[in-house]
């Protein structure tokens, strides 16, 4: 190692969430980024609306487990901002693939020229969310979907239409109905987004991760009350659905296997360092 590097590190630790020191983020967590989408809403209760109507459409990148959790969690709450290298690029380029795909979507409206560009709204946190971590992490993935669905050849702006209102609280650690409370009325269209908006868009939600789905229910509720239509969400990672748990540590486990020849002793074992 490079002398004045390693005195950095001495000084200035650093290791990637999952444990692997001396890197920002290992091979490993890039690779479980690494896409492509996946649907998941049917893994999501809070979704559905129970008026006849299907979910919206929500692409995740990753399952939210293991490493990943960690990467979301240190990079949300821990201040990692440095992280937004890894997410936001792996966001965007998975978008970019699924951009030419978003014309069949079944929506009340497909993109079309008569609705003008796609309206790239990001969920927003609530006040004490966005003071306790000094911004809105979110914002980046709304950045990076925003740039990927461009690169697609899809017309898109980023419009932060919405605020959270009310003493609400963090969503983190609510179970399914506590969510749904926590956010009843919570969400509202702000006078700008209004005005962004104008008379009727077509939206694609972004947030970081889909847990019961009550937030982005709320989300497509606010819109739809002010005109709008939900085309869909993109997520970083979802909750695995309880009976996927199970088969998915299964699948982890054989994969590591097959690239590894064994099972790793822990968590580190699997990582390999990409970036430095």
């Amino acid at each position: 190692m490079h002398p004045v590097r390693e005195l950095t590190h001495l000084l200035l630790p650093v290791a990637c969430p999952c444990g692997e020191p001396d890197v920002r983020w290992c091979a490993r967590c890039a690779a479980l980024l690494a896409g492509p989408f996946s649907r998941v809403e049917r893994g999501a209760p809070r979704l559905d609306r129970l008026d006849g109507v299907p979910p919206v459409p929500v692409w995740a990148l990753t399952p939210y487990a293991g490493p990943v959790r960690d990467v979301v969690v240190h990079w949300k709450d821990r201040g990692r901002a440095d992280l937004d290298r890894l997410l936001a690029p792996a966001l965007r380029r998975a978008v970019r693939r699924l951009g030419p795909a978003l014309g069949p979507v079944q929506s009340p409206a497909p993109v079309s020229a008569a609705h003008g560009p796609l309206a790239v709204v990001p969920v927003p946190s609530t006040g004490a969310a966005r003071r306790a971590r000094g911004r809105e992490p979110v914002a980046v993935l709304a950045r990076a979907v925003t740039g990927g669905l461009r690169d697609a050849g899809v017309p898109a702006h980023l419009v932060p239409a919405l605020t959270r209102t009310g003493p609400g609280r963090d969503q983190v650690g609510l179970g399914a109905r506590a969510r749904g409370r926590n956010l009843a009325g919570s969400v509202r269209m702000t006078r700008r987004g209004a005005r962004a908006l104008g008379k009727r868009s077509v939206c694609i939600l972004v947030d970081d991760v889909l847990t019961t789905g009550a937030t982005l229910a709320a989300v497509e509720r606010a819109l739809e009350g002010c005109g709008h239509d939900v085309l869909g969400a993109t997520v970083l990672a979802a909750t695995p659905a309880p009976g996927a748990r199970a088969a998915e540590r299964r699948a982890m486990a054989e994969g590591v296997k097959a690239t590894y020849g064994s099972e790793p002793e822990s968590v580190t074992d699997l990582c390999r360092p990409v970036h430095r």
